[in-house]
Order: C-alpha cells, then sequence, then structure tokens
C-alpha cells in the first residue's frame, strides 16, 4: 500500500469521525433517556407550526414545525406521486405532415400541465371505459404553415417568409362535451402555459388532431405529477461552543455562507442557520475542532414545492392531506 493510499485513508477515517461527532448522527427521537413518545394530541397541537416563508404564483416555501420525518416524508411523497390531475392520454392524429412523427408528437403533448380542475372529473375504472363528459376532456389542435405574401427577395428569416412555423400549447381549443361548460364554469380547460413549444412547421405542413385528456396519478406516469419538484431539507443547526479568538471570527465567518455569521462588537454569533448550505468546510480546520458543533433541528422541515400549473402552489400540500388522511385504516371492530 502506498503512502498516499494510506494517507487518504486516514482523511476518510477522520472525515467519518469528524462527521460524526459534529453533525449529531444520534440525534434522532429515542435517543435521549427521559424522553416520552407516546402519542399526545394536545401536545401535538402545539408543538405543529406551519409557517409560510415565500409564496408566488409558481411556487411556495413553508416551514412544517413539530411532526416526524415519516410524515413530512409522507407529504413530499404524495404531492409528487397521487395528488391527481388531468393530462392528455389520448391523441388522434387526423393529419399530421410535419416533420415529427405521430408518436413524439402525442408524448410532447401528453406532457402538457393543464389547468384544469380535477376534482370536477371522475377517474376511469379502467382504459376500455367509455368516454363521458364526466371523465375526459376534449381539446382540438389546428395549426398549419402557410407562405406570406410579398416576400421579398433572398429573404431568409422562416417567420418573414412563413406563418404558422411554431406551434404553441396556446393553439389547443377546449371542445366542450355535454355539461361541462357548466360543470368548470368561468375556469375554462386550458394549458398551464401558452408558451410551450409543440412543433416546428414549415410551408404546407399540417397538423390536425383531437386530444382526449383524463384524470390519473403521477405514480401511473410522470405527466400527471402537478409539481416541477417538491423536496424538503432540515434546518441547519450551528453552535459555537466557548469563546473563539477574536483574530478567528473572520475565518470561521469566511467558513459559512453569507449571513450566517455576525461578527459585531467583537463578538461572533449565528445570525441566520437556514442560510447554511451544509458545506461543512468548518470541519477541514483544526483550530476549530470542538469549537464548532453541527446538527439538524430534526422536526424542522423548510419544505419547496414548485406546481407545474395544474394547482395554485398554496393548493398542493392541502391535498396531498387529504390524499393521506383517506388512507388511514378503517376499524372493523
Amino acid at each position: 500500500m502506498t503512502d498516499t493510499t494510506q494517507a487518504y485513508d486516514r482523511n476518510l477515517v477522520r472525515i467519518g469521525k469528524e462527521r460524526v461527532e459534529s453533525v449529531g448522527s444520534t440525534d434522532f427521537p429515542g435517543h435521549y433517556p427521559g424522553e416520552s413518545h407516546h402519542w399526545d394530541l394536545e401536545q401535538f397541537r402545539s408543538q405543529l407550526k406551519v409557517i409560510i416563508n415565500s409564496l408566488s404564483s409558481a411556487a411556495i416555501e413553508f416551514d412544517l414545525v413539530g411532526v416526524d420525518a415519516s410524515v413530512a416524508n409522507a407529504i413530499r411523497r404524495i404531492v409528487i406521486a397521487e395528488v391527481p390531475t388531468v393530462a392528455i392520454e389520448t391523441v388522434y392524429v387526423w393529419n399530421n405532415t410535419s416533420i415529427i412523427q405521430d408518436e413524439v408528437l402525442a408524448q410532447r403533448l401528453g406532457l402538457i400541465p393543464l389547468a384544469i380542475d380535477p376534482r370536477k372529473l371522475e377517474m376511469k375504472k379502467s382504459a376500455d371505459e367509455a368516454p363521458t363528459d364526466l371523465n375526459t376532456v376534449v381539446f382540438g389542435l389546428v395549426a398549419n404553415c402557410q407562405r406570406l405574401r410579398d416576400v421579398k427577395k433572398g429573404e431568409t428569416d422562416p417567420k418573414k417568409i412563413w406563418s404558422g412555423t411554431e406551434v404553441f400549447s396556446s393553439q389547443l381549443t377546449f371542445d366542450a362535451k355535454g355539461a361541462q361548460v357548466d360543470l368548470f364554469g368561468d375556469r375554462t380547460p386550458q394549458p398551464a402555459n401558452p408558451n410551450i413549444l409543440v412543433a416546428k412547421m414549415r410551408g404546407g405542413q399540417e397538423i390536425v388532431a383531437e386530444l382526449h385528456c383524463n384524470k390519473g396519478i403521477g405514480k401511473d406516469h410522470a405527466k400527471w405529477s402537478p409539481v416541477a419538484t417538491a423536496s424538503y431539507r432540515l434546518l441547519p443547526s450551528i453552535e459555537i461552543l466557548g469563546d473563539i479568538e477574536p483574530s478567528l471570527h473572520p475565518k470561521l465567518q469566511a467558513c459559512f455562507p453569507p449571513g450566517v455569521i455576525d461578527i459585531s462588537d467583537g463578538r461572533i454569533r449565528v445570525a441566520d442557520a437556514r442560510k447554511d448550505t451544509v458545506s461543512r468546510e468548518v470541519l477541514r480546520h483544526a483550530e476549530f475542532e470542538g469549537r464548532v458543533r453541527l446538527g439538524r433541528v430534526r422536526d424542522h422541515f423548510i419544505f419547496n414545492v414548485e406546481s407545474a400549473g395544474q394547482y395554485r402552489p398554496e393548493e398542493l400540500v392541502p391535498e396531498a392531506i387529504q390524499v393521506l388522511l383517506s388512507k388511514r385504516c378503517v376499524d372493523r371492530s
């Protein structure tokens, strides 16, 4: 074994030991003596907190405090895979003279998020079930590319030569069936984003298709997932143990992202631990060994959920919780 390999192995052992000691691998429920983990509804209510940090038309960030990791992860998984949406399931291609093959065109159309309230529709019991106005939404797509008049000689810009060179999701038109006008009211079914590019065409090419949309869930196909991303992380915990020499303050501050460590009046303190990116840079420096403890707040989850457009971001977690509640075991006694 070479000296380089031995040094590498020693470093791995040292880093592993530092991580165990500083991150707190034993920081989990049931580890500390005297903890009681019996279920108490009033205690749960007093500890549970939901704090919305930011909200936009596309995403939400919130803190979920006072729950076990299993509950937080169940919510995340359900948001991704089990909150139902409506997506294009069947494409009837009546004419397609573009260079995109029918099956590729159908796949691209199927992945367009649709702003359709799934609570208004029923889920098909099987693929063979006949479509009705209660389980199927129909869109039409008609797009063609024609040469423009009075094109200048030598023009090379396709958009100045042809009309309809690009087919966008905004060209999908809702074809109401039965009582769907009253069913959807003022929330007319439409693509969640009108600017999704579906295809490019040139002169004389045409696409004519009929699209049937059905209700489904993300674990059957990703096109039914209502989120672009849904993730969480534990709130970082940073403790400064004892006094640190003023000469080392700038070095310690530089070990963390801006805003985490504050130096003022000759004192150093943790200003905002949530800005930490968990780089563990401080563990590389021997002068801080035993002076800084890194960890996680085990019941404080920072969630980031980005909607694909079928739901407003603030609707996604309540919908996931409803799905979770529907999974409760039925008392058969």
